[in-house]
């Protein structure tokens, strides 16, 4: 990796609760993505990027230009960039790939990087219980509910999700964010349950919007990257070690 890094970031949820409240935390973002392709190997986005994210035939969501740019520059660049879709984006399909050229992932994946074993991915739905919001989400992800989600005019769907979004954790996923303990976090519970099959170095997850970094097995760790809401915080990896860092300009 020479003097490369691998820069990772979650759950920004641009949109969320308006587009004019997310609008600082955007600019905030576009100017992190400009400090790290100094010096990026690559760069992985872990979803929820949008607080709604809905590809019709022709149409996407309006807004969030600064950041696709942005994007669009960086992989243009050479640098490649990863995305994994969360529980808010999870509807996205092909628009990435063919307008940034930026693969989108819809599990987890597995990596390999100067040695260290990652194994990458959202997190929503994963481990012990959450038992509701599984449900929901193989509602959502029905090819059926898509279809009929599609017929509805976007500005009543879009407007219709976006106070799902805000208003409804059941749907949205949300958890409050403090730490519950190791037997109580479900990622770390399910972490642990990937490592009893094969090890990795890293299992790294959004969703949870609490940054940590936790030993879980023999040279094992379970990092979860926070947010972009409160937090501000990314992931970085040196060839090394991933360490936590937090944004504060």
């Amino acid at each position: 990796m020479s003097n490369k890094k691998i820069y990772f970031a979650s759950d920004q949820h641009f949109g969320a609760p308006t587009p004019e409240a997310s609008f600082p935390r955007e600019q905030k973002f576009v100017a992190w993505l400009d400090e790290v392709k100094k010096d990026a190997e690559a760069i992985f986005l872990l979803g929820d990027l949008f607080d709604f994210w809905f590809e019709y035939k022709t149409v996407v969501p309006k807004g969030f230009v600064r950041v696709l740019g942005k994007l669009a520059e960086i992989r243009d660049s050479g640098i490649p960039i990863y995305f994994f879709v969360g529980n808010h984006d999870l509807w996205m399909n092909d628009y990435f790939e063919k307008e940034l050229n930026i693969p989108v992932y819809h599990d987890n994946k597995e990596f390999t990087f100067n040695n260290k074993t990652f194994l990458i991915g959202h997190g929503d739905g994963k481990g012990p219980g959450d038992k509701g919001y599984k449900r929901m989400k193989k509602v959502f992800t029905n090819p059926l509910s898509k279809w009929i989600f599609r017929w509805l005019h976007p500005d009543i769907g879009v407007k219709l999700a976006q106070y799902l979004s805000v208003k409804n954790k059941l749907i949205s996923g949300a958890e409050d964010v403090k730490y519950l303990g190791e037997d109580n976090e479900w990622l770390v519970q399910y972490s642990k349950r990937k490592l009893e099959t094969k090890h990795y170095n890293y299992l790294v997850f959004g969703h949870r919007h609490l940054p940590m970094i936790l030993e879980v097995g023999e040279n094992a760790h379970y990092v979860n990257l926070g947010d972009w809401i409160g937090y501000f915080t990314y992931g970085v990896f040196d060839g090394e070690k991933l360490e936590l860092k937090t944004y504060s300009n």
